[in-house]
């Protein structure tokens, strides 16, 4: 133990004492985000001006890319705190665990050791705070799911910045705490900030945790993630403006720092097999990356940013046998699917509705029946589930973070399959991930890499 406290001790001091050029290092992980979404989200833009095509996104601008590989030590497709644990750390380990390796022994992230050897960080998110991506750069448990003690160890990172959502559980489900986490917080001198006119007027705060606006009564957000790109209102925090904030924030503290920015609801998008969302978060992503890419321009000689994925979501395919797109068609949908689901749902709570009724609702919010033509086929399928939902015999379809009823998950599939964008399953795949970089020494940043190398890349970086 000693030896090991010592060999930490030693590499605190020599991050802390090389690297003069760099200073201010980005790393974005966008939650589910395979080749297929970035590619997608781009040909969508082409469609948009009428052209087939790509219109690039910031991240594919970037100068030096390539792909890695995603698999945990067990298995062959990962979850998000396996992968979240190995970008953050360098190390593999098995599905559920946090910051800890196969093993079973604890392993500083990047962040940890940035922290100690002085540099400000910043760990930001488009979900929760607790959740898997963002918790695998400061806390260790054996299962993702200890969400009160991941946020206790948030608390006693020290880091200067955290933005996201909420947190997934404030109060101790044991019930030996009596303090719930944002009492923890501010105990350790955080000051909270809900949305971004608030985080302005705290920016002279010691250390700042950045969460999504409530209705001034609950302290506790309305839900466990910041609204979708297609969902969101005026008032909404977004991912861009996390980033607004955390940079100024860390650069009054510190001359150097670390930002991990997670777009987490890519990966939520792909699990309900939602490609308008997953589009629509992929865009929110890059204009958070806009945001750090401003940076690098006035500081071009001291900025890394890496852009990568922890896995992809959903088996997102191009094409889904025809030989052509149509993902212009998705500009029609108005909303999630989850959004849209509940409006139906709200319609058959106050009575009986009418099909007429329904079909209101999907042509207001996904332009079926109107801007997008339906057959007598593809009628009669959806026809079909609205009287399952009268009879109550509905098949909903169960997602992970959320289920969707059958007229709202049957109607966004009919969407999707028009704009001939395929879907695996509701669940994670093995493909490979996208990998970008520009800034100090990006060029190492090439090629087919395993994602237990990019953070060690990351790191030598910084040393050379």
């Amino acid at each position: 133990m000693k030896k090991h406290i010592i060999s930490i001790l030693l590499l605190s001091f020599s991050l802390w004492v090389s690297a003069d050029d760099l200073k201010y290092v980005f790393y974005f992980i966008g939650d589910g985000m395979g080749t297929n979404q970035v590619l997608g989200t781009e040909m969508y833009l082409a469609e948009l001006e009428g052209r087939i095509g790509r219109k690039p996104l910031r991240m594919t601008q970037f100068p030096y890319s390539g792909q890695i590989a995603t698999f945990s030590t067990k298995n062959g497709v990962t979850d998000s705190s396996a992968a979240g644990t190995c970008l953050a750390t360098g190390s593999k380990t098995v599905n559920g665990r946090l910051g800890i390796n196969a093993a079973g022994d604890t392993v500083l992230s990047i962040a940890e050791r940035l922290h100690n050897a002085g540099w400000g960080v910043g760990v930001m998110t488009s979900v929760a705070i607790d959740h898997a991506t963002p918790a695998a750069f400061y806390a260790h448990v054996d299962d993702r799911h200890k969400y009160y003690e991941i946020g206790t160890q948030l608390a006693r990172s020290d880091y200067d910045f955290f933005g996201g959502a909420t947190f997934h559980q404030p109060d101790d489900p044991s019930g030996k705490q009596s303090a719930n986490l944002y009492d923890l917080a501010e105990q350790a001198g955080y000051t909270f900030a809900r949305g971004y006119q608030d985080a302005q007027v705290k920016m002279s705060a010691d250390k700042m945790i950045l969460m999504q606006p409530t209705d001034g009564i609950d302290r506790h957000a309305p839900s466990y993630n910041i609204p979708y790109y297609l969902d969101k209102q005026a008032s909404d925090l977004t991912l861009e403006q996390i980033m607004q904030t955390a940079i100024p924030f860390l650069a009054s503290k510190h001359d150097k720092f670390f930002i991990m920015c997670e777009g987490g609801m890519i990966d939520y998008a792909g699990h309900a097999n939602d490609g308008a969302a997953a589009i629509g978060e992929t865009i929110a992503f890059d204009e958070a990356i806009n945001v750090a890419y401003q940076w690098y321009l006035a500081h071009p000689d001291e900025t890394l940013i890496i852009v990568t994925a922890d896995h992809e979501t959903g088996g997102m395919a191009l094409g889904n046998g025809e030989y052509r797109l149509d993902l212009q068609l998705l500009q029609h949908q108005q909303c999630s699917a989850w959004t849209l689901s509940d409006r139906v749902s709200a319609l058959f709570k106050s009575g009986t509705p009418t099909w007429q009724d329904v079909k209101a609702v999907l042509r207001a919010n996904l332009g079926l029946y109107g801007a997008v033509p339906v057959s007598e086929e593809e009628d009669a399928t959806l026809q079909a589930a609205y009287q399952r939902a009268i009879s109550q015999q509905s098949d909903n379809v169960e997602t992970l973070y959320k289920d969707i009823n059958e007229i709202g998950a049957k109607a966004v599939a009919l969407l999707n399959k028009k704009a001939q964008l395929g879907w695996v399953s509701y669940s994670h795949s093995a493909h490979a991930v996208p990998l970008f970089a520009i800034g100090e020494e990006a060029e190492h940043f090439t090629g087919w890499h395993d994602n237990s190398e990019v953070t060690p890349l990351i790191l030598k970086v910084i040393e050379d």
